[in-house]
C-alpha cells in the first residue's frame, strides 16, 4: 500500500504487514514514522478482515531507536521527545485486538524493544542485538521500556538492562523474555509469515477472547481475573 514515508503496509490475506523503513537510519524511530505508524495501525485497527498483524523492519535492523537527530531541531530533548509521542502509537499498538507479532532481527534498541514488546509475540533471528542505552544518552525511556521491560524480564534484569546500556544477544533476551522464540537468521521472515498464518486461520472470536483475558487480567487480582476470564468464555461460545 503507497501513501507513507516511512513504512511498508501491505495486506496478505487476513494478515497485515507493516514494515518499517528507513534502512539507510537502521529504522531510527522519528515523527514522520510516528504518524506513518499511527495511521498504519488505525487502518489495522478498522479493518474487520485483519485477523493478525505482522511487524517487521527492512534492512539491517528491526528499529536501532529514536532518531535523535531530530533533537538538534527542537528547543530541548525534553520538547523533542513530547513531540515525538504526542500521538499516542504505543496506546493504539496495546489495543489492537487481533495477534500482534514481531519479527525481530538486527538491531533491537530503545524505541525497538519498546514496539517489540507491545507486540503479543516476538520471534527473533539469532544475530538480533538488543540494548536500552537512554540513560547512557542524559535521559530516561519515555515510550514504556522502564514499564514493558519489568513486567516481561522482571525487577532486577530491566534495571540491569536501562542502567548499563549494555547490549545483549538473541539467547539473553529468550531468556529474559524479551523474545518468545530465537530462529536462523535466514529463517525468521519464512517461520514468522507461517505463524501469522496459522494464527489467522483460528476462529476470530476465540483469539480476541483469549488475548482480551490475559490483558484484562494481567494487573487485576486473581479472584477477580478469574471472574473476567469466566465472562469473556461465555461471551466467546
Amino acid at each position: 500500500m503507497s501513501g507513507y514515508e516511512t513504512l511498508v503496509y501491505e495486506k496478505r490475506g487476513p494478515v497485515a504487514h507493516i514494515s518499517l523503513d528507513r534502512p539507510e537510519v537502521l529504522n531510527a524511530y522519528n515523527m514522520q514514522m510516528r504518524d506513518d505508524f499511527s495511521e498504519a495501525l488505525s487502518a489495522v485497527h478498522d479493518d474487520p478482515e485483519v485477523l493478525c498483524l505482522l511487524i517487521t523492519g527492512r534492512g539491517r535492523a528491526f528499529c536501532a531507536g529514536a532518531d535523535l537527530t531530530e533533537f538538534g531541531t527542537a528547543p530541548s530533548q525534553t520538547v523533542a521527545r513530547r513531540v515525538r509521542w504526542e500521538r499516542d502509537v504505543w496506546g493504539q499498538l496495546m489495543t489492537i485486538p487481533v495477534p500482534v507479532v514481531a519479527a525481530v532481527h538486527g538491531y533491537c534498541i530503545g524505541s525497538g524493544i519498546e514496539i517489540a514488546l507491545l507486540c503479543d509475540i516476538r520471534i527473533g533471528a539469532e544475530s538480533a542485538v538488543f540494548a536500552m542505552p537512554e540513560v547512557q544518552l542524559g535521559m530516561i525511556p519515555a515510550a514504556g521500556g522502564t514499564q514493558t521491560v519489568p513486567r516481561i524480564a522482571g525487577w532486577s534484569s530491566a534495571l540491569d538492562l536501562l542502567l548499563t546500556g549494555r547490549r545483549i544477544g538473541a539467547e539473553e533476551a529468550l531468556s529474559l523474555g524479551l523474545l518468545t522464540r530465537v530462529t536462523p537468521d535466514e529463517e525468521l521472515l519464512d517461520q514468522a509469515w507461517e505463524l501469522t498464518r496459522r494464527l489467522a486461520a483460528l476462529e476470530p472470536r476465540l483469539t480476541v477472547a483469549a488475548k482480551q483475558s490475559l490483558q484484562r487480567g494481567a494487573d487485576l487480582p486473581l479472584a477477580d481475573a478469574l471472574r473476567t476470564e469466566s465472562m469473556l468464555a461465555v461471551q466467546a461460545l
